[in-house]
């Protein structure tokens, strides 16, 4: 029997941010048992008491059958299906203490976007390291929290080596207005993901300075060479780096304040703080990605750049003048 035809069966979600507070709505109006982990009990008491979580999602009335638990045990007991939602970053060490508790055989959907900064890895690579014997996926795509805890249309991509794995996820994630497309790209979905944050933070930090729309027309149609090349070294194919995850994702994450990673660039392109806003991934990734393209003797300009740029090591104004100042040649799409 397919995952989609047990759909009412329950689904565990690993992390009480937005995002995962917010696939966890979508999980039930999918029509699934839904059983959210939420590492503090604060705020797991706060989503069963009040139906909200004004920490991330404040205007959204969470379904008073979502249930939150501290205990990861807990949440993972009898699950069909987990949704890994903890941070690229956090991914490893969470995985690993949720090992215990995850029956054999039951998938694990993958809902982090980033590079582990120490390794270079893929989240599916330290994953499979972390989890040897559990069927991993990728969910990956243009999607803002809110927008998905309101019900908002919103489409997606559910990736897995296997490809009657991906479909059958795809059919069981799908709910009235959140759809899932499925690939056997598992690494194109997750580096397409990853990368954009990067140029998400780029073109962020163009519209702080008040660079003009051209600018930031400009950094996202460059910089999706960039990830397309970097997308592909990695094991990706150019045509998923084409679709929802990859250019679409970098479209919506460099068009709107709602990115954590657009509104971190915006900042630093103001010059004001940064201590306070909420985590950005492509902070993380940033130099990993860069570390990467070098590796693979992939030039990445405007990555490159984004790396100065959070290390301090030059303003926005002097990285544009740097980047105008490259040396003219034909434009290369591939």
């Amino acid at each position: 029997m397919s995952l989609a035809e047990t759909k009412r069966r329950r689904v565990a979600v690993l992390g009480g941010g937005a995002w995962g507070t917010a696939l966890a709505v979508s999980a039930h109006h999918g029509g699934r048992d839904v059983r959210l982990w939420a590492r503090d009990p604060v705020l797991a008491d706060e989503i069963n008491r009040h139906r909200t979580n004004r920490r991330y999602l404040a205007d959204v009335v969470l379904p008073p059958e979502l249930k939150a638990f501290a205990s990861l045990g807990d949440a993972l007991k009898d699950a069909s299906l987990v949704l890994s939602v903890v941070p690229a970053q956090a991914t490893r060490a969470v995985l690993a203490e949720a090992a215990g508790d995850l029956a054999a055989g039951v998938p694990v959907v993958l809902c982090a976007k980033g590079i582990e900064r120490e390794t270079g890895k893929l989240v599916s690579e330290l994953a499979a390291e972390t989890l040897p014997n559990t069927p991993l996926a990728a969910l990956s795509g243009p999607s803002f929290a809110a927008d998905v805890a309101r019900g908002l249309p919103t489409a997606v991509t559910v990736a897995s080596a296997d490809a009657d794995l991906a479909q059958d996820l795809a059919e069981a994630l799908s709910a009235p207005a959140f759809r899932c497309y499925s690939t056997d790209d598992l690494a194109g979905v997750e580096a397409g993901g990853a990368l954009k944050n990067v140029l998400a933070i780029a073109v962020g930090a163009a519209a702080g300075a008040d660079l003009g729309a051209s600018a930031r027309a400009a950094l996202v149609t460059r910089g999706f060479v960039e990830l397309r090349r970097l997308g592909v070294a990695l094991g990706g194919r150019a045509d998923t780096l084409m679709g929802l995850s990859g250019l679409g994702d970098l479209i919506l994450t460099c068009s709107s304040e709602q990115s954590r990673n657009f509104t971190y660039g915006a900042t630093l392109g103001r010059g004001g703080p940064t201590i306070g806003l909420k985590l950005a991934e492509g902070v993380a990734t940033a130099s990993i990605a860069a570390e990467l393209a070098k590796r693979h003797g992939i030039e990445t300009p405007i990555i490159d750049a984004t790396v100065a740029l959070l290390a301090g090591e030059s303003s926005v104004g002097e990285l544009v003048g740097s980047l105008m100042a490259r040396p003219v040649k034909p434009e290369d799409h591939i």
